[in-house]
């Protein structure tokens, strides 16, 4: 028997009198009815709202205004095309047909995941920001193995450079390279002794306690690098922000993205590249980047890019939840009609 479904809103006068009409003519043209209240969902609002009451029989849409020869024409189209469909024997009519009369556990773990996306992402994230700063925690009292399984993990994520790294418990909060020429702190030349083009040296020193010539503590590095700790963690605030704001704010336009969050760290990122080329150490134009200007650029890409990406998120959620929450009041009432 076909379905015929009437979006409403509760209250509404017109509303009463379309599913009266629906009521009448069920026999004449043997239907089942469902009706669905868009009020309580937004996306169903967004779809119905402007020519609600709406009926919706097979392929066949009728928005208000419409009077009952409207209703009489779509719903002897729409019968007539079910009849049809079924006479050739549309095995693909079917199988639609079939599916849209059971809520099967794959429609219920969408709809969970559809309400709860920024929950697990923004888990995901606090994990993947918070797990780097457990590695010198481990470190520092003497748990080797957990930290180094951990700086293990992130090493294929991030170039993990000591000198582009925070480090906890020790004299400095970070160890850059003379060349950024921040003030007032040791560089890393001067306190490892060890060229900057040593990459396999700086990426592979996760830090100890002292260093020795009364240099002080040196401390233990955290497993990602001070620009990614900056991105996600920003990703993370900005997460936060949209989940409490109940996921009503809007896309940023890209091209606000690519201005305010893709180009600063493109710039500040890849002008620093070629000082890291031993052949090209001469050169006048070579610069290293501050851990003030990796976090800021890195903050500016994470939050624009969260402010960019979850909107755009949340709209495709809206509509998986619409059509979900629609296709259960649908089965839960032709399934209480027999």
């Amino acid at each position: 028997m076909m379905v015929v479904t009437v979006f409403i809103k509760q209250g509404d006068p017109a509303a009463e009198r379309v599913v009266g009409m629906l009521n009448r003519l069920k026999d004449e043209y043997s239907y089942q009815l469902a009706v669905v209240p868009i009020d309580q969902d937004e996306g169903l609002r967004a779809a119905y709202e402007k020519d609600s009451p709406v009926v919706q029989a097979g392929p066949y849409r009728l928005g208000s205004p419409f009077d009952e020869q409207d209703l009489r024409v779509t719903l002897g189209a729409a019968l007539d095309r079910a009849r049809h469909l079924n006479a050739i024997g549309d095995n693909t009519y079917a199988r639609r047909i079939q599916r849209g009369r059971k809520v099967s556990m794959a429609d219920r773990v969408s709809l969970w995941l559809s309400n709860r996306y920024m929950l697990l992402i923004n888990f995901f994230l606090f994990l993947y920001v918070g797990l780097p700063f457990l590695a010198p925690v481990l470190a520092l009292n003497g748990i080797q193995s957990p930290a180094r399984v951990l700086y293990t993990i992130y090493s294929p994520l991030c170039h993990q450079l000591t000198f582009r790294s925070w480090f906890l418990f020790g004299m400095q909060p970070y160890y850059p390279r003379s060349l950024a020429q921040v003030e007032n702190l040791a560089s890393y030349e001067q306190l490892f002794n060890v060229s900057p083009a040593d990459l396999a040296f700086a990426r592979q020193f996760t830090g100890m306690e002292e260093i020795g010539f009364g240099a002080g503590r040196i401390g233990y590095k955290v497993a990602l690098c001070q620009r990614d700790v900056a991105i996600y963690a920003s990703l993370l605030g900005f997460g936060l922000v949209f989940s409490l704001s109940g996921r009503k704010i809007k896309s940023l336009p890209w091209y606000l993205w690519i201005i305010f969050g893709l180009l600063p760290i493109g710039l500040d990122g890849f002008s620093q590249l070629p000082s890291l080329l031993s052949f090209l150490a001469e050169l006048p134009v070579l610069r290293e980047s501050t851990p003030l200007l990796r976090t800021i650029t890195g903050v500016l890409f994470g939050s624009t890019t969260g402010w960019y990406l979850f909107p755009m998120i949340e709209e495709s959620m809206r509509e998986t939840r619409a059509l979900l929450t629609q296709k259960q009041t649908v089965v839960s009432q032709i399934q209480s009609q027999g």
